[in-house]
């Protein structure tokens, strides 16, 4: 069926993200999307695993949702928050506060995730600076990954991850690994308490590095990480943008390990794959450091769209379904079937490594695979899954029924068998 006009008018316009434009497969025409599905333009459905880089938390098109954006569209779509506050942001601020473990209770927003890493950063230098230290480096770790922007591709991996073209043009920080047994841990506090007088804080991704390759660890990396700053004097920022609302199994990754950040990063699945926002959420004494008679000790920051009206109202409307659902089981449901049926992968040759964790199911391939040969043959079964590096990953809507649930994980298998 030949592509509509739209679509060959305007692709040669478009500047897809992390493509080869010349050498790419051309992407597939969406017209619709509903539930877990996607509807393409020639009236074809994908199943669709990855629940558009897993912000549509609660599948696509949810009615709570969209009536509330049209609802909040009506009245006031956005206003600069220079000066002037409005409900939806009021609310969403103190519903986060509320949600989020500890004293996290100073929420500044943005719209995308990588901007509030960055505000995240910002804070945790210039909280030294206002207290009389300077401190220039942060600790991040390798296969680690916290954004494209320029702060940002600095705290990620140098040299495994897609950024090291970069190398030499960003900031120089302190990488290390991410401590799994006791003895790393002790090595890695001893290391930060020497560097501490230069560490601003250190930066991670809890539970699961997800742009690195999906590589878990466990409760116990965060809290050593958690001793290992109280010690140093350092402060954790704990990037929950990928895990945060569900996707592990709990509400946010650090309520899994039972430890406090000073600082965490949201966004993703805040507004239910609807709008973008993104929130950088502090503890009170962290904001302590801010909060002052001397004009300089503000935080001199405002993305211009910051709190937009309509996407806080689609986040409020996101954390009501998550009130009036229990998301956590629906996640340990997913995580129970994706288990049993990724399962018989581990037989399949090439495949080196089955791995779940809540809504998270990865086949990790050994080096060598064409994954991008890959693309057309999931979509040939029915299904929207996009491989990257040595790995195919589902990270579905939490309210992915069994049976589409098993066509994805059906497709992996045979796509792979084949």
């Amino acid at each position: 069926m030949a592509n509509p006009g739209w679509y060959d008018e305007g692709r040669p316009h478009l500047w897809l993200p992390y493509t080869q434009m010349k050498t790419a497969v051309p992407p597939l025409a969406v017209a619709a999307t509903n539930g877990v599905t996607l509807t393409l333009a020639d009236g074809r459905t994908l199943v669709d695993g990855i629940a558009s880089w897993w912000t549509a938390a609660h599948g696509y098109n949810h009615p709570h949702i969209i009536e509330a954006v049209k609802a909040q569209y009506d009245v006031m779509p956005h206003v600069m928050f220079g000066g002037l506050v409005h409900a939806p942001a009021a609310k969403l601020a103190t519903r986060l506060a509320n949600l989020l473990p500890g004293d996290l209770s100073k929420v500044f927003f943005a719209e995308s995730g990588s901007v509030s890493v960055e505000v995240a950063m910002k804070m945790a230098l210039q909280y030294h600076l206002n207290r009389g230290e300077r401190r220039p480096k942060f600790v991040h770790f390798r296969k680690g990954y916290h954004g494209d922007t320029f702060a940002t591709m600095a705290v990620c991996d140098p040299t495994e991850g897609m950024h090291a073209k970069f190398a030499g043009m960003l900031a120089n920080h302190l990488i290390a690994d991410l401590p799994r047994t006791a003895a790393e841990a002790e090595r890695f506090a001893d290391w930060l308490k020497a560097e501490a007088h230069q560490v601003a804080a250190v930066i991670t991704e809890p539970l699961v590095q997800g742009a690195g390759g999906m590589i878990f660890h466990g409760g116990e990396t965060l809290r050593w990480l958690r001793e290992a700053c109280d010690a140093a004097g350092v402060l954790l920022i704990l990037d929950e943008i990928f895990t945060g609302f569900g996707r592990t199994g709990a509400m946010f990754a650090c309520e899994a390990a039972g430890i406090v950040p000073e600082i965490v990063t949201l966004s993703k699945a805040l507004t239910g794959g609807v709008c973008p926002l993104s929130a950088t959420i502090a503890t009170a004494r962290v904001y302590e450091a801010f909060h002052s008679d001397e004009g300089s000790h503000a935080l001199m920051h405002g993305p211009t769209y910051m709190a937009h009206a309509a996407a806080c109202a689609a986040a409020n409307a996101s954390l009501d379904l998550f009130e009036q659902h229990d998301r956590l089981s629906q996640a340990k449901a997913i995580e129970a079937q994706l288990k049993a049926e990724l399962e018989p992968c581990h037989t399949l040759p090439g495949v080196k490594d089955v791995r779940v964790m809540g809504a998270i199911g990865v086949v990790e391939l050994e080096a060598g695979r064409n994954l991008e040969a890959l693309k057309p043959k999931f979509v040939a079964e029915g299904v929207w899954i996009r491989p990257f590096g040595n790995i195919v990953y589902l990270t579905p809507a939490l309210t992915i029924g069994a049976d589409d649930l098993s066509k994805l994980t059906g497709a992996i298998f045979r796509v792979l068998s084949a």
